[in-house]
């Protein structure tokens, strides 16, 4: 998607802020040669926008290398953002005790336009390497978090973000059409708890549960990961009750904090 797909009422305001995204999105140092081709924009528009970000600190140019870059604002709003509307503050001393009794990683995770992002984790006694990390984008339809918090949307945000999926085969496991994962989230809704079963990782298995508040809005999802070698299904499935009891002390903290309204 370029900055001109995205642009819509909000007129010069958005298209300065697609580009902003654009260039967020490429997770490093970009030069502008590799902005345009993305961009959908007229060279002299493009370079005006540029131009504004950075003179706003939202964006660093690096004359030596001629590239762009986060800037400090926006470092500066996002940990704002982040401390405000994150479940990460409030979750953290109960995360800290789910991980020291069971000693497997614990992901909180929460829904941003369909994808999974990742507020929070904890690693195993024994860390394993995986994908997940803290502000990482993750996918929805194959990860344990991402399927509890689906299973919980009403049917129109529903719809939404499963026509953000991407369906992509991770492994020979992996759910690849929405017809699979619909009848996957009724069955989550059913028994309480989202399973990865090396959905998103071969090796990697988790166990998830949606954190939800008093009237059933979905805030965010709760999971522990393990690897199949270390762990049994019987095991994993053994903490569905202590994953589940932190998920409902999070959701009783949550509830005397009002969270910003997100993009599910």
């Amino acid at each position: 998607m370029t900055a001109h797909d995205r642009e819509t009422s909000d007129g010069t305001v958005g298209r300065t802020l697609a580009v902003l995204d654009l260039v967020a999105e490429f997770g490093r140092p970009v030069r502008f040669a590799e902005i345009m081709p993305r961009a959908g924009l007229p060279k002299a528009t493009l370079y005006r926008f540029l131009q504004v970000l950075a003179n706003q600190d939202m964006l660093l140019f690096d004359e030596d290398r001629q590239t762009y870059a986060p800037g400090m604002r926006l470092v500066r709003l996002a940990h704002s953002a982040w401390a405000q509307s994150s479940l990460a503050p409030l979750a953290k001393g109960i995360i800290d005790d789910l991980a020291d009794r069971i000693g497997q990683t614990v992901h909180l995770a929460q829904l941003d336009n369909g994808a999974v992002l990742y507020v929070d984790k904890r690693n195993a006694r024994q860390p394993v390497e995986m994908f997940s990390q803290s502000g990482k984008i993750g996918p929805a339809y194959c990860t344990g978090v991402g399927k509890a918090m689906l299973a919980h949307l009403s049917d129109a945000r529903l719809e939404q973000a499963i026509s953000r999926q991407s369906f992509h085969g991770h492994t020979p496991r992996t759910i690849t059409t929405p017809e699979a994962l619909k009848a996957e989230l009724a069955l989550i809704r059913d028994r309480g708890y989202a399973l990865d079963d090396e959905e998103h990782e071969a090796g990697i298995a988790c166990i998830a549960v949606p954190i939800l508040s008093k009237s059933g809005r979905m805030l965010g999802a709760l999971s522990v990961t393990t690897t199949t070698a270390a762990t049994s299904r019987d095991q994993l499935l053994a903490l569905a009750g202590p994953v589940t009891d932190a998920s409902a002390a999070i959701a009783a903290a949550a509830e005397a904090w009002r969270f910003p309204e997100t993009k599910q």
